[in-house]
């Protein structure tokens, strides 16, 4: 008499969705880094997008037209 051999068979759901969970923490993640770094105007903020500073600048003019300290002429 033969003797038979015993077949197990395994399925498998296809590994149970990690990487769906990594990708959607990934996504969190750089939503939130990118939040930090350009703050509320991210999502539209201000007046028609436009943020106000209030730099004071100040500019020494000089002379008309100064050009660098120049050279010995050799």
């Amino acid at each position: 008499m033969a003797e038979r051999e015993k077949e197990t068979v395994v399925h498998t759901d296809g590994g149970g969705g990690g990487g769906a969970v990594i990708a959607v923490v990934l996504l969190i993640a750089v939503i939130v880094v990118l939040f930090l770094l350009f703050g509320g105007n991210l999502f539209g903020g201000g007046a028609d997008g436009v943020t106000d500073i209030n730099a004071d600048v100040n500019i020494d003019g000089g002379g008309a037209g100064g050009g660098g300290g120049g050279g010995t002429g050799n």
